[in-house]
């Protein structure tokens, strides 16, 4: 029942990201005509060389980008809400996204939008890209450290709040001391954005984040396992330790490759594992993480599409529209308090 029940909506799933993946090409803030897309996307020019360039070198990446972070994204809070038995589990709360923001943030707020590492002088676009990740990696690091001296989950997941806690207050005290064009660039790339991603960046950005959503998929039995309790892993031989730093370990670099690129994006992660929940009836991840790596790129390429405004009036940041989406899920969960069967087959 489980299984018909997720090829149908796997099925529907892939339709409707084919259909938004269409609309993401021919939508978007500058008018193209459909035939023209048509035509530069069978390689051919076009009536005009900006149509060209927008097309190949905007929205392409666009579509791609937004469909590995909505992704990634869905991935990580699954796996964050298995391993910490938290449904309001995702990839920010173990300060990992506040790791990445406090890097954006001693580039643009303290290094003047320039980062130095080395011999090496980065600026612009590049910096902001490599303090993210810097970050980010950072405070994953710390994070696997206390996962070997930590045994609780519980408190590991307190360990994370604080480390975030601690970030946003390092942010705000440069934030007040910053200049008001580094603050403002600083709330632009907190706004969040699939549009960052170049046509050059882009290998480097899928590679990675399909090198940890492939690393996601081979860990479906070591999650099923832990959602029987911990005492059930490990009379199955699991080293529940050695699984929970695995686990984090593909939850930072999907969340700091994605935090980077395209900013901290907000409720993707926290929500459409519910959602998926929701549909499937079930937490077997044999069907549950597949449904939510899919559903997660076909939210994302939604919020992406509700991003573009009417006419050529420019879109609005994709943080103002991720909230619209994944706040009423949450409530729905919490109100409704509905169970879930752990493992139906």
């Amino acid at each position: 029942m489980i299984q018909r029940r997720c090829i149908v909506y796997m099925v529907l799933l892939v339709l409707a990201l084919v259909v938004l993946l269409a609309a993401n090409l021919f939508i978007g803030a500058v008018d193209i005509p459909a035939r023209e897309i048509l035509t530069i996307l069978g390689g051919e020019e076009g009536s005009k060389a900006s149509w060209y360039y927008i097309v190949w070198e905007s929205r392409i990446p666009q579509c791609i980008t937004a469909l590995l972070c909505g992704s990634a994204l869905s991935v990580s809070g699954l796996i964050l809400q298995t391993v910490f038995s938290n449904p309001l589990a995702d990839s920010s709360i173990l300060g990992i996204s506040s790791g990445a923001s406090l890097g954006v943030a001693l580039v643009l707020l303290a290094g003047g939008g320039s980062l130095l590492t080395g011999e090496w002088l980065l600026s612009g676009f590049v910096a902001v890209i490599a303090g993210a990740f810097i970050g980010a990696m950072l405070v994953m690091g710390i994070i696997l450290f206390l996962s070997a001296l930590i045994k609780s989950s519980v408190m590991l997941l307190i360990a994370g709040i604080m480390i975030g806690y601690v970030t946003s207050s390092v942010i705000s005290l440069l934030n007040f001391f910053s200049t008001a064009e580094g603050v403002h660039s600083y709330v632009i790339w907190g706004l969040g954005s699939f549009g960052g991603v170049s046509l050059q960046q882009l290998p480097f950005f899928a590679c990675a984040a399909l090198l940890g959503l492939i690393c996601a998929l081979l860990m479906v039995k070591p999650l099923n396992a832990l959602l029987l309790g911990t005492r059930y892993a490990e009379n199955l031989g699991i080293n529940v330790r050695r699984v929970r730093a695995l686990l984090l370990l593909i939850t930072g670099l999907l969340t700091a490759v994605t935090t980077a690129f395209c900013g901290p994006v907000s409720f993707i992660g926290l929500a459409v594992p519910h959602i998926a929940r929701l549909l499937l009836g079930t937490s077997n991840h044999n069907v549950l993480l597949p449904v939510t790596l899919v559903a997660g790129a076909v939210i994302a390429l939604l919020c992406n599409l509700l991003c573009i405004l009417p006419g050529e009036l420019g879109t609005i940041p994709l943080n103002a529209v991720t909230p619209v989406i994944g706040a009423p899920v949450i409530i729905y969960v919490i109100l409704r308090r509905r169970s879930i069967h752990y493992l139906d087959s």
